[in-house]
């Protein structure tokens, strides 16, 4: 490609919508512009790395047995409907009207189609199993679009769909998805973790895991172990047990006593005025799942998971009450709410505030808290289990010998198992070996194609620009010809263009009539990995060779500048 007639617009200025890195160097690089709030128009070279990207993504799908197809992205209601995700995806989901006023909906993903397909083609388990996978646009109204590319209303998407007939069959394709997924995201050159996860509002059964790429900007917050390979989303991660809060059971626990606490309605107030830690509180916190109040219990130094309860509870919504509905539910005042005492409500306890044996709570009356509370004597939960977020220094729940650390990450990819979520709602059935009905199990395989060039860039740059990976940059090297009025110098930038497109290597030539310096940062602005630049030294068949990443820069005979580019190219 030659360079003075590429839309290549790139920017000396810092955009001021772009809050991080990844956003700024994509609209200063000319890889995107704005069309709309979440909404990008990919130009020509953000376009080639989307492809190769893409490509990446198609080798190693097909590899692992999965074959491609394209949906539509423009569905029927009734398929949501059918579901029940057209009033369970909320807000998010893009609804639109024909002209027959029929509702249809823009993708956000697609297993109500793909299920629907596979019930029409698919009958028997002689064809089973199967994965279908395919790369296209998706959909979702997101309330607060940012970080460019990163979180956009529209995005490519890779996703996949396998079905099976038994949970031991789902197992085999979900092992070599994920291998196929590792894959991919070494080639892409991410430095990435799998970490466990939750399916969210897909839904699901069983395990899952989310592929992140490690970075300062990510929205995900992982928890991963100093000792051993475990590591998790913080909506899953999990902690080895604590030792009890407060008094130990050995100890005589007096009955519980009141306690005036005026105008004391916060954990932090409380230490202060008690001069006690934290965790000898515990914090009483209402929600309305599905409408209706439950009340989680948790340590004073602990936070709930409100992953963690939603999926406890089956609920398809989860908020915390407000003000007015907790005193008219519970009839107790807000900041003085405790488990003693409550009635007609669900109350769960976090498996560490079960442990405190002498807690401090409200006493559902206004200025009042209760000591020595003990639970199954003075109060007895619905039910214990884990509902809280981990915090660092937590014990490993995998090996009880590390401790968890907190990183940021970026979601570039999701697998899990869908078990028959979908199936059986859409009647996706097959007749097994005594031709007898069952319903097909599924998995689902996902990745966020566009996100993840957000993600290679947050990895890769610097001061002058983003670093590509070979394997996914625009183009492998950049020859410059330092003055295009200079024959020698642009006969030879012709000849190795020429000769390295011969090579199947993608090359970009900078013919502009422009000064070096702007060719040089325009250069390292968009980081294509190698650049040969023809200059001063042409007439001796000297050129400069330089390496994007580590900035290493030395000067080589022509043919030389060839082998090294097509050896470092091609023997990748």
């Amino acid at each position: 490609m030659r360079q003075n007639k590429m839309i290549l617009p790139t920017l000396r200025e810092v955009p001021k919508e772009a809050e991080i890195t990844s956003h700024r160097l994509m609209l200063r690089a000319g890889l995107i512009r704005q069309l709309a709030s979440g909404i990008y128009t990919y130009l020509p070279l953000g376009l080639r790395v989307l492809k190769k990207a893409e490509q990446i993504v198609r080798e190693e799908m097909e590899r692992a047995g999965a074959q491609e197809l394209l949906f539509s992205a423009l569905q029927p209601a009734e398929l949501w409907h059918q579901t029940g995700r057209w009033d369970d995806y909320g807000p998010e989901l893009v609804r639109l009207h024909d002209r027959h006023d029929r509702d249809f909906v823009l993708g956000p993903t697609h297993e109500e189609v793909i299920t629907t397909l596979v019930k029409q083609e698919v009958s028997s388990y002689k064809k089973l199993p199967i994965n279908l996978f395919q790369i296209q646009t998706k959909y979702r109204d997101e309330r607060r679009p940012r970080f460019g590319v990163m979180r956009a209303r529209e995005f490519v998407m890779k996703d996949a769909y396998s079905f099976h007939t038994s949970w031991d069959d789902l197992d085999v394709t979900y092992k070599a998805m994920y291998e196929a997924y590792n894959n991919i995201f070494t080639r892409l050159g991410l430095f990435f973790r799998p970490v466990e996860a939750n399916a969210g509002a897909i839904g699901g059964e069983g395990e899952n895991h989310e592929f992140m790429a490690m970075a300062e900007v990510g929205e995900d917050t992982i928890a991963v172990c100093s000792h051993c390979e475990y590591a998790a989303n913080l909506e899953k991660a999990e902690a080895a047990g604590h030792e009890a809060a407060g008094l130990q059971p050995s100890e005589e626990i007096a009955a519980t006593e009141k306690l005036h606490t005026q105008d004391i309605k916060t954990i932090d107030q409380l230490v202060e005025s008690l001069s006690l830690e934290a965790s000898r509180f515990l914090k009483t916190i209402v929600y309305l799942a599905d409408g209706e109040p439950v009340v989680a219990v948790v340590r004073g130094d602990h936070d709930v998971n409100e992953t963690k309860l939603k999926d406890l509870v089956a609920a398809t919504t989860l908020e915390l009450a407000n003000d007015t509905t907790i005193e008219r539910t519970l009839n107790a005042p807000v900041g003085f709410i405790g488990p003693v005492g409550l009635t007609g409500v669900k109350i769960i306890v976090d498996r560490e505030a079960a442990q405190v044996t002498a807690g401090i709570t409200g006493a559902n009356e206004r200025d009042y808290h209760i000591t020595n509370v003990v639970i199954g004597r003075d109060y007895t939960p619905d039910q214990v289990a884990d509902i809280r977020n981990v915090i660092e220094g937590d014990r490993c729940p995998n090996c009880a010998e590390g401790s968890l650390e907190f990183h940021r990450g970026i979601e570039c990819g999701h697998i899990f198992k869908l078990g028959t979520k979908y199936s059986a709602k859409i009647g996706a059935t097959y007749l097994d070996e005594n031709q007898k009905s069952q319903e097909m199990i599924m998995g689902c395989y996902g990745i966020g194609i566009s996100r993840c060039l957000a993600a290679i860039i947050e990895q890769n740059n610097d001061e002058s620009g983003i670093i590509w990976p070979i394997a996914v940059a625009p183009f492998h090297v950049h020859v410059i010809p330092v003055n295009v009025k200079d024959a020698e110098q642009v006969a030879i930038a012709e000849n190795l263009y020429r000769r390295l497109q011969a090579q199947g290597i993608d090359v970009l030539l900078d013919d502009r009539d422009e000064r070096p310096g702007v060719k040089f940062k325009d250069s390292d602005l968009i980081g294509l990995p190698l650049r040969i630049t023809v200059g001063k030294r042409a007439s001796e068949g000297i050129v400069e060779f330089k390496v994007r990443k580590t900035g290493e820069s030395v000067e080589l005979s022509v043919e030389k500048a060839f082998e090294e580019v097509t050896g470092l190219v091609l023997g990748q």
